[in-house]
């Protein structure tokens, strides 16, 4: 567990996003971009990216695929729900054990327990360490199955409503493996897609699975933030487009808080290098990012692990000029408002 950067400001509650931004009559790609370049914030659009990246540019990518990860459950406690993080081996699941989707726990569930989730007979070996809301799960059965039958997406209270998995899914998901949205990358769509295309803009995936968000809300106690192992893969792949990019002077773009931590986790002191393991990599100003010329990525709450790793990149001065304006503003937070493009001091 890390204490997180002392950045804190009031988010007035009308700046959080309660649904996605087509169910507030905006596209994907049509939500705010506030850019931060330099010494300037500036007001764009998603769409307007293509105009705002270079010839050359390469976007790094997160390919994991949202899973319907929230699923009903019943025990001694009564009925319930699961929200699964990452599994860590053969059926041996760590989950957040919820009241429901706007009711937090932690529950009274003890080691040796048997609960059943949606169908599964699953064993409370123990709690997570450190964290109370969390527990080792040991299923008797096939858990991805049951999130097929009978999950659904993992939702907090902020939201109007559910909403169907494809609103959690982005362009880029591929393998899945995330209890949540890696939520940079919504705002793409193929067409725009198409548009960095054909501007010279490439891409280069990664896979960073991310487990629940939900954990930095006091569990650990005053100022302290607990950080769950995720797995990762950084392939070869990319490793070569990240250094033929670096080698003609053009910029690297992580699309995400999850790129990063999957690049710097990869990266050593002689460089990027192909890795894959999982991560508890904690970035802050006392470890800056090396990996990266420019972060795409969404609003992040005060006193965050993500607000952390912003601070190492842009400098916390900086962020807070930034944060203020995108409050004055009126962008909007969470996983369905509006986003942020990054760009490295010239």
């Amino acid at each position: 567990m890390t204490a997180p950067v002392a950045l804190d400001f009031p988010i007035p509650a009308a700046l959080g996003a309660d649904r996605p931004p087509e169910d507030r009559g905006t596209p994907r790609d049509g939500v705010r971009l506030l850019v931060s370049d330099g010494a300037d914030d500036l007001h764009y659009r998603f769409s307007d990216l293509p105009d705002l990246l270079e010839e050359g540019d390469l976007l790094v990518v997160n390919e994991s695929e949202t899973l319907p990860a929230s699923l009903p459950a019943r025990g001694l406690p009564g009925e319930f729900r699961v929200s699964l993080s990452t599994e860590y081996g053969s059926g041996l699941w760590v989950a957040e054990p919820r009241w429901s989707f706007d009711r937090p726990g932690p529950l009274p569930l003890g080691p040796g327990e048997t609960i059943d989730v949606a169908g599964v007979p699953c064993r409370v070996v123990a709690g997570y360490p450190g964290i109370r809301r969390l527990v080792f799960l040991e299923a008797g059965g096939d858990l991805r199955a049951a999130m097929q039958r009978a999950g659904r997406p993992i939702r907090y209270g902020y939201l109007a409503r559910d909403y169907p998995i494809a609103t959690y899914r982005t362009v880029f998901g591929r393998v899945p493996g995330s209890a949540e949205m890696p939520s940079a990358s919504r705002p793409f769509t193929h067409r725009l897609l198409d548009r960095l295309a054909r501007k010279g803009v490439g891409t280069a995936p990664i896979l960073l699975h991310t487990g629940v968000s939900s954990l930095e809300d006091g569990d650990a106690g005053p100022g302290r933030v607990p950080l769950l192992p995720e797995p990762y893969e950084v392939p070869a792949t990319t490793v070569e487009a990240v250094r033929r990019v670096r080698s003609r002077g053009s910029r690297v773009v992580a699309v995400g808080t999850t790129v990063v931590r999957a690049l710097e986790a990869a990266t050593d002191s002689s460089g990027l290098r192909p890795s894959r393991g999982f991560t508890r990599l904690y970035l802050h100003p006392g470890r800056p990012i090396r990996s990266v010329d420019g972060l795409l990525t969404g609003f992040h709450e005060a006193r965050s692990t993500h607000l952390a790793l912003l601070a190492s990149f842009a400098g916390a001065e900086r962020l807070d000029r930034s944060y203020r304006t995108a409050i004055d503003s009126g962008y909007l937070w969470h996983e369905f408002g509006d986003s942020q493009l990054w760009l490295a001091r010239s």
